[in-house]
């Protein structure tokens, strides 16, 4: 279990921060944990709080827990520079029985993801926060993600890393995403490992 205290969100501003593991790790919920510090503790304007919210809505398949968006874990992330897309982001690797039907539903998500980075990139402010960015590597580029990433001064994201939804149809897409996502890892000045985050005050 990694303890993370809510006071030692200080030390997130002004850096890179990407959360990374496997699914129902805490990774969401710690993503709406600092955009609630930022606007009620560090009172910061929520509209120079960008948020890209590229997960899925949150159900249960196969037995998982899968998705999950910030407002999910914090009502008031409305107030936010909320950047969104008509539609909704489809779990590709859950929702996908033939390779065909795994393609078209990463190019449904990459349209979705890439129509709001952009938005970003005309309009940046100060912070951006991303929920769930594998969903766009899935087909998009690394580099543009990490250039959007540097636009911001405060980045905190985070990204599914791990083997528990691959199958024989996605182990490909696994393997492209795994290796997008450890360039991230790297390219960021605050890679953190999500085994089981639990949040103190």
């Amino acid at each position: 279990m990694d303890l993370i205290r809510k006071s030692n969100f200080d030390g997130f501003i002004g850096e890179q921060t990407l959360l990374y593991g496997e699914t129902n790790r805490g990774k969401t919920q710690s993503t709406a944990n600092f955009v609630q510090f930022l606007v009620e503790s560090k009172k910061i304007p929520p509209k120079e709080i960008t948020i890209l919210d590229f997960a899925p809505n949150l159900e249960i398949i196969k037995g998982k827990k899968i998705g999950g968006r910030i407002e999910d874990y914090y009502t008031l992330s409305f107030l936010c520079n909320n950047l969104t897309f008509d539609g909704v982001i489809i779990p590709p690797r859950l929702k996908s029985t033939s390779r065909k039907e795994l393609y078209d539903n990463i190019c449904k998500n990459y349209k979705k993801s890439s129509s709001i980075m952009e938005k970003y990139i005309d309009h940046p402010t100060p912070i951006l926060i991303i929920n769930d960015v594998s969903i766009y590597l899935h087909l998009g580029s690394k580099k543009t993600l990490l250039n959007l990433i540097k636009q911001a001064k405060t980045f905190f994201g985070n990204t599914y890393s791990g083997d528990s939804i691959i199958s024989k149809t996605t182990k490909l897409l696994s393997i492209l995403e795994r290796k997008k996502v450890d360039f991230l890892i790297k390219n960021v000045n605050n890679p953190i490992f999500a085994g089981n985050l639990i949040f103190s005050g």
